[in-house]
């Protein structure tokens, strides 16, 4: 069984942002996300597959978006 790990949202990793597509758990409150350490999802912008906990920093194409932009979005429109 993969370890989950306990990221805060502000992380620049794939698991952290709003166009990754892969198995998570957002703590809204707390502002993490849960995800197991083998976990991968694909990208929205790049259309690749992508591990949750590839570091996007070194990425040219990446359009990384904290997933709490995400959540504004969501609210103004509700």
């Amino acid at each position: 069984m993969a370890e989950k790990l306990i990221l805060p949202t502000e992380v620049k990793v794939c698991a952290t942002c709003s166009y990754w597509d892969g198995e998570r758990r957002v703590d809204n409150e707390m502002k993490l996300v849960v995800v197991s350490e083998e976990c991968h999802g694909e990208c929205l912008v790049q259309a690749t597959h992508k591990p949750g906990l590839h570091d996007v920093r070194l990425e040219c194409v990446c359009i990384w978006e904290d997933l709490e932009s995400d959540e504004d979005g969501l609210q103004a429109l509700g």
